[in-house]
């Protein structure tokens, strides 16, 4: 892809990301794909109907390709830079993702009761990711058991080794752009345990999945 058929702004905003995320945070990133500029939304991956368009890994070897490096990464938007800016997890943090409802109620919550919180980030599909030490998704099904609730049922989920987040402000089709409701910043540096914030996180996915269906009946 042409570096002049990306809007030079994005293309700044992503490699700037990119860059940032790996130079200030230590996270590894991986480019992934793109919106075709003259595709109407479309995916680079040319899938019709595609879930995340220009949001998602480009290849199954995605998480090879990851990088800690700045120098690496901006080489990667260089080359490709309308590509999405992608976390993989498992490494430096894993993430509990949960609806963007149940989100921010947990996270007024827990900032009432001064609760340690890393960043935060918010997609356009309603779904929020509280970034928490890695090692989490292995065990927070159990952990929301132990709390009265089943993960599934109540819309919460860990993501772990293996997968990724889709970091700001890489945009998902049409739908809008990732954004951060809690910005990476030297004050969270330290990320919190997942057995810090499932209470929360789990009582509030229950309260939202309850006021959901009551609106329904």
């Amino acid at each position: 892809m042409e570096t002049a058929q990306v809007p030079r702004q994005r293309a700044e905003q992503l490699l700037d990301a990119a860059v940032r995320y790996t130079e200030e945070r230590h996270w590894d990133v991986c480019p992934g794909t793109w919106l075709e500029p003259s595709g109407g939304g479309r995916c680079s991956c040319g899938e019709d109907g595609c879930a995340a368009p220009g949001a998602h890994p480009a290849g199954d070897g995605w998480a090879d390709g990851a990088t800690g490096s700045g120098a690496a990464a901006r080489r990667m938007w260089t080359q490709h830079p309308g590509a999405a800016v992608l976390l993989p997890t498992g490494r430096t943090f894993d993430a509990v993702d949960v609806p963007e409802s149940a989100g921010f109620l947990a996270l007024a919550r827990m900032e009432r009761m001064s609760l340690p919180l890393g960043p935060v980030t918010r997609t356009p599909d309603r779904r929020m990711q509280f970034f928490v030490l890695p090692g989490a998704a292995a065990k927070t099904e159990d952990l929301v058991r132990r709390a009265g609730w089943n993960a599934a049922s109540i819309g919460l989920r860990g993501i772990g080794e293996g997968a990724y987040v889709v970091a700001p402000p890489t945009r998902v089709g049409g739908a809008g752009a990732v954004q951060w409701v809690r910005n990476p910043t030297t004050a969270n540096r330290w990320l919190p345990e997942v057995e810090e914030l499932v209470g929360p996180l789990a009582y509030a996915c229950g309260r939202a999945r309850a006021d959901a269906r009551d609106g329904l009946s």
